[in-house]
């Protein structure tokens, strides 16, 4: 305890390594609390899947875009809390509560509910104007148990939103509104007026969408069929969505950034851990032995460090099947040599001090010198290599991934970039999928190259003097 607090006093003293270490305590804490901070709990595991995002707009730009514009525009929303009640004729009724204060309105509003059996269903809104649309009739027929349903209320409610429009425009401009393919949604949250349609003003207030669940009617001689309809909620498609946006495939890029970190610490982590252990015990074992063992040992070593990571580990990756563990065994067998040489000469120095002649003429094994008195020498020396080995790391499996080589089983800040340079990003402007992984992956970097400066300001001063 005494030596970790006198450790602890010089590591304070460095600003950049508390600042590494703040930010290193901040990520193994996204990565504990992850299930409660992504909104999308299963964004890990279903990155890829189509049918998880299809609820989300595409391409959408971050929330906090709208603090920049005059034109606000309708933020992705997902309604859950309703009010139920049964009318006289037994009839589930299910209202929704939607403040709406935005000059654009959302692409698209999505009904979600499990259901089993036949299901007669009506959705209508009233407006602030008090004015009421009845967006849709429909009935479900056939529901296997607990079947989910999604309705889209832009493909199923354009002919109702047409006849919301009669009402306020002449027949020669009705016409004209049908031929120009006029949203549903911008429909309904405008104001009601003559000629609303081509100058469209936002209509602010509370809306109230109405979900009716009517009983099904029997067939003569059998019993009225009971509905089942739960968990009903609505997803308000937005123009602007999440804190880093959308890509072009729906998925939330602030929940995949989120799950990509733990890979990120544990690619870096597991990495640069065993590589070091390695290069560690070898520079030693090289030290200790000297002669002939030294020059074979150190001949071995000039033909790994000489050898480019990047393009075998492309290599690699294009024969085996890309997998996250490939990488980092790869990564592994050629990133121990990197620390090699500077052990090598500390543990040369230590090889002549007293204590260690003393053990050998005790007749202590070979094995017993170097793992019990010269190795936990040079451990301080290993964390500061490790801390400075993590961000190669993570930026070897990032830009394998970027390249398309990487596992697209697991999401990573490279295969999220990947996604980006595929979707064109760049050259459409989508500049909240490319700026967000490649600022974490310097944040990351930069966390662990503080860390690794400070360990080796304060570390290395003392092996160089004893």
């Amino acid at each position: 305890m005494s030596q970790f607090m006198e450790f602890w006093n010089e590591f304070k003293r460095d600003k950049s390594g508390l600042v590494g270490l703040g930010i290193l305590i901040l990520c193994i804490l996204l990565v504990v609390f992850e299930p409660l901070i992504i909104p999308y709990k299963e964004a890990g595991t279903k990155w890829r899947s189509i049918e998880y995002w299809q609820d989300n707009s595409q391409s959408a730009p971050p929330v906090w875009t709208n603090l920049f514009t005059k034109t606000k525009q309708a933020a992705s929303a997902d309604l859950r809390d309703f009010s139920k009640t049964v009318d006289a004729d037994g009839n589930t009724i299910y209202q929704f509560h939607y403040n709406y204060q935005y000059d654009l309105a959302p692409y698209d509003l999505i009904i979600r509910a499990v259901g089993t059996g036949t299901i007669p269903l009506t959705v209508s809104v009233m407006r602030p104007d008090k004015q009421v649309i009845e967006l849709f009739s429909t009935s479900l027929y056939n529901l296997s148990e607990n079947e989910p349903i999604r309705i889209s209320i832009l493909n199923s409610s354009r002919d109702s939103a047409l006849s919301f429009v009669r009402e306020f425009e002449s027949e020669e401009n009705f016409g004209n509104i049908q031929t120009m393919s006029a949203g549903v949604t911008e429909i309904i949250f405008s104001e009601a007026k003559p000629g609303f349609v081509q100058n469209q003003i936002p209509l602010k207030g509370n809306y109230i969408f109405e979900i009716k669940v009517s009983q099904p009617i029997a067939e003569e001689g059998q019993e009225i069929p009971k509905v089942y309809f739960e968990e009903p909620h609505i997803s308000v498609v937005g123009r602007v969505s999440g804190l880093l946006g959308t890509d072009n495939s729906k998925r939330d890029i602030f929940s995949g950034i989120i799950a990509g970190l733990k890979w990120a610490l544990l690619i870096g982590f597991f990495t640069s851990i065993i590589s070091v252990f390695v290069g560690v015990i070898y520079g030693i074992i090289t030290a200790y032995f000297g002669g002939k063992v030294d020059s074979a040992m150190m001949f071995f070593w000039d033909y790994f460090i000489s050898l480019p990571v990047l393009p075998i580990l492309i290599v690699a990756a294009a024969i085996f099947k890309p997998s996250i563990w490939t990488l980092v065994g790869v990564l592994i067998v050629f990133s121990w040599a990197g620390s090699v040489k500077t052990v090598r000469s500390i543990a040369l120095q230590i090889k002549e001090e007293t204590f260690v002649e003393a053990a050998r003429a005790l007749g202590a094994s070979h094995g017993r010198i170097i793992f019990r008195h010269m190795a936990p020498i040079l451990i301080p020396y290993s964390f500061a290599s490790m801390a400075l080995a993590v961000p190669g790391a993570i930026i070897y499996e990032s830009t394998v991934s970027l390249l398309g080589l990487g596992d697209t089983t697991v999401v990573t800040w490279g295969q999220i970039l990947n996604d980006a340079y595929q979707g064109q990003a760049m050259l459409t402007g989508l500049w909240w999928w490319i700026i967000p992984p490649g600022l974490a992956i310097a944040i990351i970097g930069m966390t662990f190259a503080f860390l690794g400066f400070a360990l080796d300001r304060i570390l290395h001063p003392k092996l160089q003097t004893r």
